[in-house]
């Protein structure tokens, strides 16, 4: 621009030789633009240096340029990983993340999630497990206008709103691993009984061993709360007895991690003594010793998808069909055929 002026959207629409509204649809992300509009109006932002005014866009379309991310999670590394996720969707993009934090448990906690959506005029909000498994939860946020996505194991809700995670499948590739290593004697860890994950690994972890003729028995289930604490008191459980199993799958890393401390203290060699598989392969699962077998759910992929598929354009999203990212079983050391 001449004499160091600064350029603004109305010289962007002009030399562009497009109107205002179009130039807005292209800083928005809005697909209601031809590929050459978009390229030609970008290139030209790029050679004059023009950057939108995130608070002018923001009074412009009386919302904020935040995308939530409201949780109840006791693992930190997958929240951490889901918020990673999240950050690589919006980078460059004008949005930014904002994270909520909550207790479902409490009587209050849906009316808190109204007020941290409304106060800050939020875009949209992903909603992670185990809130992304209240109805009650995403019914407020349709009776409020705010779009959102829901991560789950199984599809709860519209296509165009779900990531499915498929956790069932992911259960029963570890029980097939186990039974093909000749395991029969096999016990199972569990999240806690009210999480839509806890019940789905569990399902298809049973059925899959109930299908190659193998029936867990009640005593062989416990169920503990997807942290280390109380995968230390299950494997103790598990472990304390005469006869103990041969193998554990465990509902996630942290809880399999307490099945090593367990073993560790009691003189029990993993794997020679006792096969152990976890779910999530966090970080965790390739720095313990041996090497944790585990369900592969690529979490920051997972919060990636549900970001992206917030900032896109509402118009046309209620045919999009359900995201999806399949897991799959990542063999390390921590599993052997059991001992004669």
């Amino acid at each position: 621009m001449p004499d160091g002026k600064v350029a603004t959207i109305n010289d962007i629409a002009r030399l562009a030789g497009v109107s205002k509204k179009t130039v807005s649809r292209i800083i928005n992300h809005s697909p209601l633009v031809r590929p050459d509009t978009r390229d030609k109006v970008e290139l030209l932002m790029r050679e004059l240096g023009y950057v939108p005014d995130p608070m002018a866009r923001g009074l412009a379309f009386r919302r904020s340029f935040l995308i939530g991310m409201v949780y109840d999670n006791p693992t930190a590394q997958f929240i951490v990983n889901m918020q990673y996720g999240a950050l690589d969707a919006l980078r460059d993009s004008g949005f930014e993340l904002v994270v909520h934090p909550c207790d479902s448990r409490s009587p209050g906690y849906i009316d808190g999630v109204r007020r941290f959506v409304q106060q800050q005029k939020l875009h949209g909000v992903m909603l992670v497990p185990r809130v992304s498994e209240d109805q009650a939860l995403a019914d407020m946020l349709q009776e409020i206008g705010c779009r959102y996505t829901r991560i789950a194991a199984v599809a709860l809700d519209e296509p165009s709103r779900m990531v499915i995670t498929h956790d069932r499948d992911g259960a029963a590739e570890a029980a097939d691993y186990l039974q093909t290593l000749g395991h029969r004697d096999i016990a199972l860890i569990t999240g806690p009984a009210s999480y839509r994950s806890a019940i789905e690994r569990t399902g298809g972890f049973i059925d899959a061993l109930s299908r190659r003729g193998i029936e867990l028995p009640k005593a062989r289930i416990v169920e503990a709360g997807y942290t280390f604490e109380s995968g230390v008191a299950a494997a103790e459980k598990l472990l304390g007895g005469k006869r103990r199993p041969s193998a554990i799958f465990c509902g996630n890393d942290e809880m399999a991690a307490g099945v090593y401390r367990v073993a560790l203290r009691d003189g029990i060699s993993i794997p020679r003594e006792l096969s152990v598989i976890g779910y999530d392969d966090s970080p965790l699962a390739s720095r313990l010793w041996p090497p944790l077998t585990s369900v592969r759910r690529d979490t920051r992929d997972t919060g990636r998808i549900a970001a992206a598929m917030l900032i896109q354009s509402a118009e046309g999203a209620a045919s999009r069909p359900a995201a999806s990212v399949r897991p799959h079983l990542v063999i390390r050391d921590s599993c052997q055929p059991p001992a004669s």
